[in-house]
């Protein structure tokens, strides 16, 4: 039986009683995006198949630094840490290639917890859109760094002239890919056998930087490709000696690194409804109600969207990134840009998004903008033409400028509040004040540069 053919428990289980692993790879992914998970002895797995497991609540209590927040509601001292109940999903089985084809399932929260899960919140805006008769298609594109160093050595260079894998800029380079070809076979092999597949592969412009464009599927199915493809495409970076990262812009004098999502809307039986060629532009009402939306809810759900105090380095001008709330017709400069094709190709490009963000809760904030957008037949208004990095767009699609003023946005949204629930707007929220305030305990080397002797 191939694990991805597999759909229910008893299927689950026939596999593994067939192949007799003696541990099984659990894995959950928490708020920051990361992947938290343990071996399963095959007894406890099968057990759980059925009736789930339990897992401590303090990785929805603890940020990406195994820090405890001393602000959040759901789980902290005050309630001791419980177990909190999680699901198998049979469905997501994968082998491990680079773990001898072990076997791989994801999880998810249930209970209590599953109001600030993340792959529950997609799930839950995926629901409402089905209720509207809607289904969503959507495809991740990341921008990464390559380099040719250890965990241990950057922290001795203390992340400064670090080793790229290539140096210099040299964009769609087939030299460079003909090169470094193992590095980039590993990456295309590896996504084929755990079910991410690529697109597309190629060399970006910047020492080093690589493309790669997962292919389109079903929105939660999407989401779990692009959370899976980020963490394995590390550890496959890390097994080559090599390490990559998915920061929103890792060095000042370089461009940030996109995390670009494509997406389109069918109805239930897979009829493509963005496509109208009566229309300008070819985008039907239901696009551009869908648009319109995302367009004048991106300031509000900014800190979904960029969630670090890095993803602001990024959003500045003249970095290829938005600093508005824009939308063109096929025009990059935009934080949406409409893509021209035919029925079943015309899209939208949501361009504001980078590495740094969590699948689930990005996804889930694009496609959630747009329903609102046609629940209140939102108006689009004029597209941008030229270059949107030089132009004046009005207050209210002007985007917030640092986290802490994105996440009080998030806070006092009432539409937040009603597709997302109270629960995971309080503790996202809550989540990222406490990054600005753990960012603000630290000197950075630009003050001591600029301070330390002269002021």
């Amino acid at each position: 039986m191939n694990p991805r053919d597999i759909e229910t428990p008893s299927q689950a289980r026939e596999l593994i009683q067939s192949l007799k692993p003696s541990h099984i790879k659990v894995g959950i992914f928490d708020i920051d995006g990361i992947l938290r998970g343990k071996y399963m002895s095959r007894e406890k797995f099968l057990s759980a198949l059925d009736k789930g497991f339990g897992f401590c609540d303090v990785v929805l209590g603890w940020d990406m630094r195994d820090q405890l927040y001393d602000n959040t509601r759901y789980t902290g001292w005050h309630s001791g840490y419980p177990d909190a109940p999680v699901r198998i999903l049979p469905s997501s089985c994968r082998t491990m290639p680079l773990e001898n084809d072990d076997l791989f399932f994801l999880a998810e929260f249930t209970g209590d917890a599953e109001q600030i899960c993340p792959r529950g919140l997609l799930r839950r805006v995926l629901a409402r859109g089905e209720k509207m008769g809607l289904k969503a298609l959507a495809g991740f594109e990341y921008e990464f760094f390559v380099f040719n160093e250890s965990s241990e050595s950057i922290r001795e260079k203390a992340y400064q002239n670090l080793n790229a894998m290539a140096p210099a800029e040299f964009g769609y380079s087939v030299i460079r890919n003909s090169v470094h070809d193992s590095t980039y076979h590993n990456i295309l092999n590896l996504s084929e056998k755990m079910d991410f597949p690529l697109e597309g592969l190629h060399e970006e412009t910047g020492p080093g930087v690589l493309e790669a464009a997962i292919s389109y599927d079903e929105a939660l199915e999407a989401a779990d490709k692009a959370s899976l493809f980020k963490t394995f495409t590390k550890i496959a970076m890390q097994k080559e000696n090599k390490m990559a990262t998915f920061m929103a812009r890792w060095n000042d004098e370089l461009p940030g690194q996109s995390g670009h999502i494509h997406l389109s809307l069918t109805d239930l039986l897979g009829e493509a409804l963005f496509y109208d060629q009566s229309q300008a532009h070819d985008m039907s009402e239901l696009m551009q109600h869908f648009v319109a939306g995302q367009q004048q809810l991106m300031p509000q759900l900014l800190s979904m969207i960029a969630p670090t105090i890095n993803s602001y380095r990024r959003l500045v001008p003249g970095y290829w990134a938005p600093t508005d709330a824009s939308v063109g017709v096929d025009n990059r400069t935009c934080a949406i840009r409409i893509i021209p094709g035919d029925k079943n190709s015309h899209r939208l490009e949501y361009r504001i998004g980078a590495a740094d963000a969590n699948p689930y809760i990005i996804l889930a904030a694009v496609i959630a903008s747009g329903l609102w957008g046609i629940e209140n037949k939102a108006k689009l208004g004029p597209m941008v033409e030229g270059n949107a990095y030089q132009q004046t767009f009005p207050e209210e699609q002007k985007l917030p400028e640092t986290l802490w003023q994105s996440a009080q946005a998030l806070k006092t949204s009432a539409m937040a509040r009603d597709y997302f629930g109270d629960e995971f707007v309080d503790h996202f929220v809550a989540t990222r004040e406490w990054e600005v305030r753990e960012y603000r305990k630290h000197i950075s080397q630009w003050e001591l540069d600029r301070y330390f002797e002269i002021i």
